[in-house]
């Protein structure tokens, strides 16, 4: 394997711990974990989502119980600033990680073309 390789992840690591993306992102983390309030309702939502998420990776059925509760703990936590402040944060640092995933696979979809086409 090529040390370029390496080296150049090295480097893009770098500049996303320097972005204003992560920069914002990290400082709506520590701004959320400093208040007990909104760290617990987030660390809430996450599990309901997280539980979820399991299941329907399982192919398990979400009972229409668990979908008011998640529907209602997106309601609640929409409804703290510092939660839905981190969340777009989260937002925009995720559509950034795709857009590079997207350069870096690349010379593989051009080799062999997009999986959608397969």
């Amino acid at each position: 394997m090529s040390s370029n390789l390496y080296d150049a992840a090295y480097q893009l690591e770098r500049a996303i711990r320097q972005s204003q993306e992560f920069t914002a992102l990290k400082t709506s983390f520590a701004e959320l974990n400093a208040d007990p309030g909104a760290k617990n309702m987030f660390e809430n939502f996450r599990q309901v989502q997280m539980s979820i998420q399991q299941k329907q990776m399982m192919g398990q059925d979400i009972s229409q119980e668990e979908i008011q509760q998640a529907q209602k703990t997106v309601a609640l936590v929409q409804q703290n600033h510092k939660i839905s402040k981190l969340m777009e944060a989260e937002q925009r640092m995720s559509m950034i990680v795709g857009e590079l995933n997207k350069i870096i696979l690349k010379p593989l979809d051009e080799m062999y073309g997009p999986a959608d086409q397969m």
